[in-house]
């Protein structure tokens, strides 16, 4: 919006042609969802707490945690609010590439609220029901899996459509060109061909998996969102060297014209991140709920497709991925062994990951810091697959 008000005025005020770099907005960007986040988190607070929107704790979690009853939940308004807000500001509207990122994000929010509210409202831990989630969640998914299966292709959201349909006339024969491609990191040159319908289902788990991931990791204070802001910051660089013809030929890496928009977006990610964080850094204030870590995790699912990362972003958010998988072989192990011994049995003294170790004796604060610690490391080794091929 501002850049557009700039663009109309340049001409009589030459300082507004600032407004043209990226960069430039993405500084400001960042520091808009960062004030908004700041400004309105005591509002927001003394507003979900006089409606009794609190947390529910489980029983059977850590006795610790018990404490944590009637704590704020649902703070991830917050977030989501000042992201939009800074993105309509600082980004160029007409780019096809941010509202998917942002309908996305909205979209797994909307899903997250809906399932916290029923937490809150009938004080059920549980929520949303799994399948009803998963249904919602997936509808989002493939939706954007296919927008964005043609988006790679196009360089307007009319032309998106316009081979969308074009496939479907073609009885679902046309392939995608090269820079759809999975591409494998520390490789100059090694990538998978994926065609339309691969590249549908790995966009799909890709935003799925990575919104799920980050709900298993937001169990402890500032424990999902530091990692969040900082893969979150190392995609929106990515995001930028994509869209540069000169950056992306130098380092390798498919040129996706109108990608370098999204830095935008994940500076205000970034922002509201910080912003959040001073009011859930422990003892938390507010907590962010289903509605922030299903929607953040479904933008930086989103992101990392765009600009052809995926595996990088598996390294870089590999805190979200160890959670996931202690889960999942909790949960596996429990029922075969039920169903083999007539007992179930644990692999993890309690799951999500962060969990088992508070029951081996680490205080939260130790657990949060060196999960950010991990995941510090692992974006660095992310951001080093740019030159290491």
């Amino acid at each position: 919006m501002l850049l557009w008000l700039a663009q109309f005025f340049q001409q009589d005020v030459g300082l507004l042609r600032v407004f043209n770099f990226i960069t430039f907005r993405a500084v400001f960007a960042t520091a808009t969802a960062l004030f908004i986040g700041l400004a309105a988190g005591p509002f927001v607070i003394r507003k979900l707490t006089a409606m009794k929107y609190g947390q529910a704790v489980r029983t059977d979690g850590p006795q610790t945690h018990l404490k944590k009853h009637g704590t704020p939940t649902m703070g991830g308004v917050l977030i989501l609010i000042s992201i939009a807000v800074a993105t309509l500001l600082w980004c160029d509207l007409s780019n096809r590439l941010i509202w998917p990122v942002l309908i996305v994000t909205l979209g797994f929010g909307a899903v997250g609220w809906v399932d916290d509210y029923r937490k809150v409202v009938y004080q059920d831990p549980e929520g949303m029901r799994s399948r009803e989630k998963y249904f919602w969640q997936s509808l989002v998914g493939i939706a954007a899996a296919l927008y964005l299966g043609f988006s790679v292709s196009a360089t307007s959201t009319a032309q998106v459509f316009e081979l969308f349909f074009a496939w479907v006339r073609s009885g679902f024969e046309m392939d995608l060109p090269p820079k759809a491609d999975l591409i494998v990191p520390f490789f100059k040159t090694i990538s998978y061909p994926l065609g339309v319908w691969g590249f549908i289902a790995l966009t799909y788990c890709v935003i799925v998996g990575s919104s799920n991931a980050v709900n298993f990791t937001d169990g402890l204070d500032g424990l999902a969102i530091m990692p969040t802001i900082m893969v979150g910051s190392a995609l929106g660089l990515f995001a930028y060297l994509t869209g540069s013809a000169t950056y992306s030929k130098y380092l390798f890496i498919p040129h996706i014209p109108g990608a370098g928009e999204l830095i935008i977006f994940c500076g205000a990610l970034a922002g509201a991140g910080l912003a959040f964080l001073w009011f859930n850094t422990h003892p938390a204030q507010v907590f962010m709920g289903d509605v922030g870590a299903l929607a953040l995790g479904g933008a930086l699912g989103t992101i990392a497709v765009i600009v052809r990362q995926e595996i990088v972003l598996f390294i870089m958010g590999g805190i979200f991925v160890a959670e996931t998988v202690s889960v999942m072989i909790q949960v596996s192990w429990f029922k075969y062994t039920k169903k083999r011994y007539g007992t179930g049995r644990r692999v993890f003294l309690m799951a999500p990951l962060h969990h088992h170790f508070e029951q081996k004796g680490w205080k939260e604060t130790q657990v949060v810091v060196r999960f950010w610690i991990i995941t510090m490391i692992l974006v660095l080794v992310g951001l080093s697959t740019l030159k290491l091929r």
